[in-house]
């Protein structure tokens, strides 16, 4: 078999132990892959005038290297990786890469199974995240979703201290944190168990990863529907916010649990961003204010329900330059100050086909001038729901759908 890659998983440690056909596939090799600690780790094992290609950033110029190898008649190249290379490893960048090349593969544990081990925690039930070089965005949805145990591989960006103070600003508080450093390590490795308010103040050796298990029995059920009282309002105004029950029909009629992108055109207080992002943590969502203070109530309230990015954009949303986001394929107007058909106009330009704008009517005019603008544009109009809510004035939530 040729062009093919044999990768060897490593824990930290300085003495590794393998097995007698791992040791006798290093003693037959010549050509060796890994980062520069693998090399510190398994250099004095290596044969005499063996080759070895660092794994650094960019991959292209390791894959490059790797090529030129095969290319040249060598048939194996033996990689050395931390921990399962299948689990968030180079074998599966290997596989993305070079997906024809043949892989043979002798793991060891990866570091969350090693942290579980040493306090002997099962592991079945464990909400995996990697953080090492990725944004916060898979680690915000477990914490929304209420997972009962998050294992959490890190970077030195996505630190510990800087993994809790996240979970503080956003009052996910009802967690235990547990940090390995240096599993594998005999010498170096250390178990610490923290509160977060501690894990924010201390430092940790890299490479270090964490589990986070709830202290709370509420974890695991989240609420619909966020009562309007406890959102900060803009100048205390009750009328400046979408009402729950409103809310939960307008995110209804966005169908958001098939979408991907989201923009909030107007979102004031943030109620339908943050009613979006705790009900559907998958979404990417951009939300759009012209107001300043939009930018301090989005901020705050936020925060005090635990709904963490939302990307905000402060302005007047017919000058904001949105042709660098992701293309929406759902889209509420929560405001338009008298240039609702300009705003579709441009929505619709980026819009994907058969995405949605859903606005919420409180006049016959602005009804009217959401019907012109989607003929106008070509939208196919769905039927309307007209809903009176206590002592308001009645609402029609619109909806069109790009062709």
């Amino acid at each position: 078999m040729t062009n093919r890659f044999i990768v060897i998983g490593l824990s930290d440690t300085y003495s590794p132990s393998f097995t007698e056909e791992v040791l006798n596939i290093i003693k037959g090799g010549s050509y060796f892959s890994g980062g520069k600690r693998h090399h510190e780790i398994v250099g004095s094992l290596l044969p005499n005038n063996s080759i070895w290609v660092d794994i650094t950033v960019p991959l292209d110029k390791v894959f490059l290297s790797y090529q030129d190898l095969f290319n040249k008649g060598v048939e194996s190249i033996i990689v050395f990786a931390s921990g399962d290379p299948l689990f968030y490893g180079f074998a599966n960048t290997i596989k993305r890469i070079m997906p024809d090349a043949p892989i043979t593969l002798f793991p060891t544990f990866n570091s969350l199974q090693m942290l579980a081990h040493r306090l002997v925690i099962p592991y079945h039930d464990m909400r995996i995240v990697s953080l090492t070089g990725r944004p916060w965005k898979e680690f915000d949805r477990a914490l929304i979703e209420k997972s009962n145990k998050i294992g959490v591989l890190t970077d030195k960006e996505h630190h510990p201290g800087a993994i809790a103070q996240r979970m503080l600003d956003y009052g996910y508080t009802d967690y235990s944190i547990y940090i390995g450093e240096h599993l594998g390590n005999l010498e170096k490795e250390r178990i610490k168990q923290s509160t977060l308010a501690e894990a924010v103040n201390n430092t940790f050796d890299y490479p270090n990863c964490v589990l986070l298990v709830a202290t709370s029995e509420c974890q695991g059920h989240r609420r619909i529907g966020i009562p309007d009282q406890e959102f900060l309002l803009l100048d205390g105004r009750e009328k400046m916010i979408t009402k729950m029950p409103i809310r939960l029909l307008t995110l209804q009629a966005l169908e958001l649990y098939h979408h991907t992108n989201f923009w909030d055109v107007g979102f004031c207080t943030g109620s339908i961003s943050i009613e979006a992002r705790l009900l559907y943590p998958h979404l990417n969502i951009f939300s759009f204010e012209k107001r300043e203070e939009g930018a301090q109530l989005m901020e705050g309230n936020s925060r005090k329900h635990g709904a963490m990015d939302i990307n905000t954009f402060i302005g007047d949303f017919l000058e904001t330059d949105t042709s660098i986001l992701p293309a929406p394929d759902a889209v509420f107007i929560g405001g338009h100050g008298g240039k609702l058909k300009e705003m579709m106009n441009k929505i619709v330009s980026q819009l994907e086909p058969n995405g949605c704008i859903v606005m919420n009517s409180v006049t016959p005019q602005s009804h009217q001038m959401f019907l012109e603008a989607a003929k106008e544009l070509n939208l196919k109009v769905e039927p309307s729901l007209h809903i009176a809510l206590n002592e308001y004035n009645p609402i029609d939530i619109l909806k069109a759908v790009k062709r």
